[in-house]
């Protein structure tokens, strides 16, 4: 009964957990198709997605390739993985955490909003690139990266590689900072490969090809190979 009740305790707290990530729960490991991505090597996302030694150090992960490349699918499964080891762990578009901490700022309650995401073992910022460009906004994302850095992970996605992020941080000083807390510290996966939106449709319109050109009987019916 001991046993029983210290599982089902677990269990819960997986579920908390999983909650308070904000994850789509369809993005997982098992749903992510490895094969679409040969540059990255499924054995050591699955050692990331075991949390080892690197969280404990405070590390990031970095996730770079361009739009619909599965990027978010990639550090949600990590997350997701994460969260069954034990882990804490929350995602959010990087826009919406800007927005909120500035609002902390605004209201002189931005160290208390960063203490507050310090329970958090991993924050997956989700596209990095799209984050405002006004430098009152992206300073607290970069007072984000400063806080957490070597004491609590990030893990970031993004459309630019390091060398763009000038665009995101307009301070030139600010951008070297950014990029120097990262490098320190980190895992870099590149996913440059095609759209898998631009992938599917492009499937979809071959098939449709296909299906027009098949040859037709006398009486206009299509020919499908089978006997009547």
């Amino acid at each position: 009964m001991l046993e029983h009740e210290l599982a089902e305790r677990a269990k819960r707290r997986i579920e908390r957990h999983r909650t308070e990530s904000h994850f789509d729960p369809t993005k997982t490991l098992a749903a992510f198709d490895f094969s679409a991505v040969p540059m990255v090597s499924k054995a050591h996302v699955m050692a990331l997605a075991s949390g080892d030694s690197w969280l404990e150090k405070g590390a990031n992960v970095l996730i770079f390739g361009p739009p619909g490349g599965g990027k978010s699918h990639l550090g949600s499964a990590i997350g997701h993985a994460l969260i069954d080891a034990g882990y804490r762990v929350l995602f959010t578009r990087t826009s919406e955490i800007v927005q909120k901490l500035q609002a902390a700022r605004q209201s002189l309650q931005l160290p208390a909003a960063l203490t507050k995401l310090d329970r958090f073992d991993l924050i997956v910022l989700d596209d990095l690139s799209y984050a405002s460009k006004d430098q009152a906004e992206t300073s607290v994302l970069f007072e984000l990266i400063a806080e957490r850095y070597e004491r609590r992970s990030l893990l970031i996605t993004a459309n630019q590689p390091l060398s763009g992020w000038d665009h995101v941080f307009p301070d030139p000083g600010m951008t070297i900072a950014a990029i120097d807390r990262h490098v320190h510290h980190s895992t870099i996966l590149e996913m440059n490969v095609e759209s898998y939106r631009r992938r599917t449709a492009s499937d979809k319109q071959s098939g449709r090809r296909r299906q027009s050109s098949r040859p037709t009987g006398q009486d206009g019916c299509r020919w499908t190979g089978r006997p009547a």
